[in-house]
């Protein structure tokens, strides 16, 4: 997920559930927090695309920055990533994902993140493209479907 956003820091509309380790993961695979892509934001490899998707969510919901920032390629990483303090992320929905395993070096992840902001109920639907960079897979790019 590519959010960029240059928009002033706002106070949130309603306060954060913080998830922990024994929350349920926010990227929706079956599991906790801590089993699933907490251990990847603690600095575990994602051992394909689509675990570096999800774990990318999961770090959007609990706004780790500095895991967003590490998992970006860095020709195309951005110096600074300001998150929408007033968006909440509301589910993931894998739709459909191309190589990306331990025998690719590159791969790529549709889906569609929905998410409320300002009050209102929207979705991010978009094509990532993930690579390997010095054996690590890494976000590079995105396709907005709509």
């Amino acid at each position: 997920m590519s959010r960029r956003t240059a928009r002033p820091r706002r106070p949130s509309a309603a306060p954060v559930s913080p998830v922990t380790a024994a929350s349920p993961c926010p990227c929706g695979l079956p599991a906790t927090y801590a089993e699933c892509c907490g251990r990847f934001h603690a600095g575990a490899a994602a051992p394909t695309c689509e675990a570096l998707m999800r774990s990318r969510y999961a770090a959007f919901v609990v706004r780790d920055v500095a895991y967003l920032l590490r998992t970006w390629h860095p020709d195309h990483r951005p110096a600074v990533l300001d998150l929408d303090p007033g968006q909440r992320w509301q589910g993931l929905g894998i739709l459909e994902t191309t190589e990306g395993s331990a025998f690719h070096t590159t791969g790529t992840v549709t889906f569609r993140a929905h998410f409320t902001a300002g009050g209102h109920r929207d979705s991010l639907h978009e094509k990532s493209r993930f690579v390997r960079y010095e054996g690590a897979w890494v976000y590079e790019t995105a396709v907005f479907a709509d």
